[in-house]
């Protein structure tokens, strides 16, 4: 069997660590299994590379960065495949280079365009370990490259899927995916197996365990991902296809976005081409814009609602400044968005209704609601947020 194991920045922060990783990633090979490892830089040595850079100068050249950000992931790949070594597993350190990861010319932020197995396979071949820096590839014209927050995940699952792995373990701080976050909610459950669906929504809805780009990837490659806790040997969760998953349950988990701030056009001109105006203007600042709700118009003139990430709030601020398209704009950060997520959803009538009167039931207004065939989306005041978490996910019986 092919195991691909990713550790994160917490899992290889001290030296103890990294031979404690060392030492599990050996009893995997000493199992009889084929193993890759990829890993995140200590925790930590990211933040203090970019501190470094900005002693220097505010905004760094993004092609430097990228030079000085890869090096935190060649670090903690040469002192794994030292300590490895060290206790009787061959192991071979490679940069994202060195493995074959070929992106495209976007500095700090590239996507992966191919994963060249040759190397890798070579080393596999011997019987060796090979020890990958995540986070980091090579461009067509030989530049290092960097592919921004998540870019181990990332790295990881593309190469588990370029040279067809069995699993891909992701090794951070916690046991896995849960109903919702432990230090709401004690009550959360950790769960089994869960959808890629339905972990690309928790993810997105502000879930941190995995990055949006790297489950988007394992389901594009079919990937059997499992994330797992590198301080113990409980059992983690496994993000698979939905049919590998026998018994769906109607909802699998509540997530709280704190990140969110909301964005009020009044008296916008009701007349085709507005909105979109209004969103260019936005695009061309990068900002994700989420949920979006328009009344009906009156008198010419009608509202527009829409959030934002809370962090991202002065640069629209700004934007919304050169555009005169309402009679008055309004902002507010008081708000948070809370989720219920469940691919159940598809087959079962009613779980809107459930979250509605569950919230109507702890006195909380509903500012905003989306929905998608698996997702339930509702913007609150932010005093109630953790309430709201805990009331639905008693509703919807996830202590259980």
């Amino acid at each position: 069997m092919l195991v691909v194991q990713k550790y994160g920045g917490t899992s290889v922060g001290t030296l103890d660590r990294i031979d404690a990783v060392a030492k599990r990633v050996a009893k995997t090979k000493e199992a009889g299994h084929d193993v890759i490892v990829v890993v995140s830089a200590m925790s930590g040595e990211t933040n203090k590379l970019i501190d470094y850079a900005k002693h220097f100068s505010k905004s760094p050249k993004q092609r430097e960065m990228d030079m000085l950000l890869s090096s935190g992931e060649r670090v903690t790949s040469s002192l794994l495949a030292i300590a490895l070594s060290e206790i009787g597993s061959l192991a071979v350190a490679l940069s994202g280079g060195q493995a074959g990861i070929k992106t495209d010319n976007s500095h700090t932020k590239a996507r992966i365009e191919s994963i060249d197995r040759t190397c890798i396979e070579k080393i596999i071949k011997k019987g060796s370990i090979a020890v990958i820096a995540g986070f980091q590839g090579i461009t067509e014209l030989g530049e290092v490259s960097t592919l921004g927050r998540g870019g181990s995940d990332l790295s990881a699952v593309a190469i588990a899927g370029a040279l067809e792995a069995d699993l891909c373990e992701i090794y951070t701080d916690v046991d896995g995916i849960y109903t919702t976050d432990p230090r709401i909610e004690p009550k959360a459950k950790k769960l089994e197996k869960i959808s890629y669906d339905e972990m690309l929504e928790l993810a997105s809805l502000g879930a941190n365990v995995l990055q949006t780009r790297s489950v988007e990837m394992a389901k594009k490659l079919n990937v059997n991902l499992v994330t797992r806790n590198s301080f113990n040997d409980n059992e983690g969760t496994l993000i698979t296809k939905e049919e590998n998953i026998m018994e769906q349950p109607l909802v699998s988990g509540v997530v709280l976005d704190k990140n969110q701030a909301r964005i009020t056009l009044r008296g916008v001109i009701d007349k085709p081409g507005i909105a979109a105006e209004i969103f260019r203007k936005l695009s061309k600042t990068d900002i994700n814009v989420d949920m979006i709700i328009q009344n009906v118009g009156q008198d010419g003139t009608t509202n527009l609602g829409f959030t934002v990430p809370q962090n991202e709030l002065e640069i629209a601020r700004n934007a919304m400044k050169s555009l005169n398209a309402s009679k008055s704009v309004e902002y507010d950060s008081d708000i948070i968005k809370v989720s219920i997520v469940g691919v159940g959803m598809k087959s079962h009538s009613g779980v809107a209704c459930t979250a509605f009167d569950t919230l109507f039931k702890e006195g909380i207004n509903l500012e905003m609601i989306s929905t998608s065939e698996i997702k339930i989306s509702i913007v609150i005041l932010a005093k109630y947020g953790e309430l709201a978490v805990r009331a639905l996910h008693a509703a919807y019986k996830l202590d259980k």
